[in-house]
């Protein structure tokens, strides 16, 4: 009698292991992967790495903006502090430039809204367990299985074509630079657009990291407006009432179709069309990740996060092909957030909208590109029922 609870613990225990050598083994392929990508393409995946600041800043730049109705929705330290962090573990586990960026819906209804860090918090942390909660049950997987592949292709075209459009808006946006220095407006202008169509062409220029130095180089005039100190992160906790979180959840409710086919499913399947070479990460997988970083960082006013295909598109846009890209931005965020949280903060302010709004686009057409495949081979639920016919 007491052999076969014996026998049951050792076949658990040995699956325990080999579940743990798999998951080693794996882990050190993508390690090996990322150093022998960024040594044959450092230029590439430092470049890529930046990719995403366009759909990244303008967004942050918003949640921390001082405002006559509230303070600031997030602190902007945390969340360098935080996202810098999840960039290194997503890039050390995953080995692909997957992107960490904003809960657009959270950012929207909050923004509009005048949300605090409590209330932010709260949508953030309702949107986590949520998708904790489909990733453990493995719904999350049964919902890869059963969404048609065009529906996916589907919501990468539409988020690529508003993406395109949110860029349009901010690359045409009037700001103070402009009406100082209308030329130099112009003429900046006119450098990004001929910058984007020749990066087509010139694909191993690093063109986002020079847009990203021209960026820095516009901001200076607005650090020497602020003189500011390096200053080093205090956390601190924001633990919401039941009210605020009771209103974050409204928030949080718009996010969960959003994050689950987009930041999930259509991560995993534009993944596995741009980087064929790597392995797919699963939908739980992407989905624990998720969760994790919310649950972990919402507390510490961090803006609520998830994964993109919006983000993953342009960062492949603009050179980066491994974990390496996102390890390195993950270090440079961590440190900023650490040590220069209110210098960064005038920073972002200073970087014009045409920089900001061509990525933007850039991203937004790399997205859309995905959508070629559609009712081909790439199509594969289509082609499996072709052939049944």
């Amino acid at each position: 009698m007491d052999v076969q609870p014996e026998n049951r613990l050792s076949r658990i225990n040995r699956r325990l292991k080999d579940g743990f050598h798999t998951w080693f083994n794996e882990f050190r392929r993508s390690q090996e992967y990322n150093l022998k990508t960024f040594r044959q393409q450092p230029l590439q995946e430092i470049s890529g790495a930046f990719g995403d600041l366009g759909t990244l800043l303008p967004i942050l730049i918003a949640y921390t903006a001082d405002h006559e109705y509230r303070e600031p929705a997030i602190d902007l330290s945390s969340t360098l502090v935080f996202t810098g962090i999840f960039n290194i573990i997503n890039g050390l586990v995953f080995g692909i430039p997957l992107p960490v960026q904003p809960m657009k819906a959270i950012a929207a209804v909050a923004l509009s809204g005048y949300f605090n860090k409590e209330e932010v918090a709260s949508a953030g942390l309702f949107v986590a367990a949520l998708v904790g909660f489909l990733s453990v049950t493995r719904l999350l997987e049964w919902f890869n299985r059963r969404i048609p592949v065009p529906v996916v292709k589907g919501i990468q075209v539409g988020v690529g074509l508003t993406l395109i459009t949110y860029g349009g808006g901010v690359f045409v946006k009037p700001e103070q630079f402009q009406e100082e220095y209308p030329a130099l407006a112009s003429l900046l202008r006119a450098f990004t657009v001929i910058g984007l169509l020749g990066s087509t062409t010139f694909q191993r220029v690093p063109y986002a990291l020079i847009l990203l130095f021209l960026g820095i180089i516009f901001a200076i005039p607005n650090l020497i407006d602020h003189s500011i100190a390096p200053s080093v992160w205090q956390p601190h906790v924001w633990l919401p009432s039941t009210y605020e979180f009771s209103h974050g959840i409204d928030a949080g409710l718009g996010q969960i179709p959003l994050t689950v086919l987009n930041s999930i499913i259509a991560v995993c399947a534009l993944s596995a069309d741009l980087l064929p070479n790597r392995p797919t990460p699963s939908t739980s997988a992407i989905g624990f990740s998720v969760a994790a970083m919310n649950l972990l960082s919402c507390w510490f006013g961090s803006m609520p996060v998830c994964h993109g295909s919006g983000g993953l598109a342009a960062q492949y846009r603009f050179g980066a092909r491994s974990g390496a890209s996102i390890i390195f931005l993950g270090l440079i965020k961590f440190l900023l957030g650490l040590f220069l949280g209110r210098f960064t903060k005038q920073v972002f302010r200073g970087i014009p909208n045409s920089i900001l709004g061509i990525m933007v686009i850039a991203a937004g057409i790399e997205l859309t590109n995905v959508g070629e495949s559609l009712n081909t081979i790439g199509a594969k639920d289509l082609a499996k029922a072709e052939d049944h016919l």
